[in-house]
């Protein structure tokens, strides 16, 4: 991965990860130890689909650059069901408190989608190639005599 992607990934990990704790601390106080399981587990989904999800992005723009914007929007449509779909199949599970889990995914990918956002406005990438500095030394810079 380059270093831009590395610098990314990091970038939108850590503030995830940061209310993953805190919504842990959060649901471990109102709803006990199995509040915060569902918290912690909420937020690792959360941080493993997203993560993944930047992974193949990056991956599709450097073998696919024409297809880089319509496989984004499809990955975060994909991403937001798979996550829908994982609230709904563990609505009644007993290992872990599941409103906790809902709402640590809910809080967790919102905070995701922010701090990619911001990620990418402060990132300074390239959208142009520059032109190699060889083909520029046969122009001529001044007025022609």
């Amino acid at each position: 991965m380059p270093s831009n992607d590395v610098r990314t990934l990091l970038q939108t990990v850590v503030p995830t990860a940061a209310v993953g704790v805190l919504a842990a601390i959060v649901s471990g106080v109102v709803a006990g130890g199995k509040g915060a399981l569902g918290a912690v587990v909420g937020t690792l989904v959360v941080i493993l689909f997203m993560g993944i999800g930047i992974v193949v992005l990056q991956r599709t723009a450097k073998s696919f650059p024409q297809l880089f914007q319509a496989m984004g929007l499809m990955l975060y449509t994909t991403q937001l069901l798979v996550l829908f779909l994982f609230v709904a199949a563990f609505k009644d599970t007993t290992l872990f408190n599941p409103r906790t889990f809902a709402a640590s995914i809910v809080a967790s990918t919102l905070v995701w989608v922010a701090a990619q956002a911001r990620a990418h406005m402060k990132a300074k990438i390239l959208y142009v190639e520059p032109e190699p500095s060889e083909a520029r030394r046969g122009e001529k810079t001044g007025p022609s005599a």
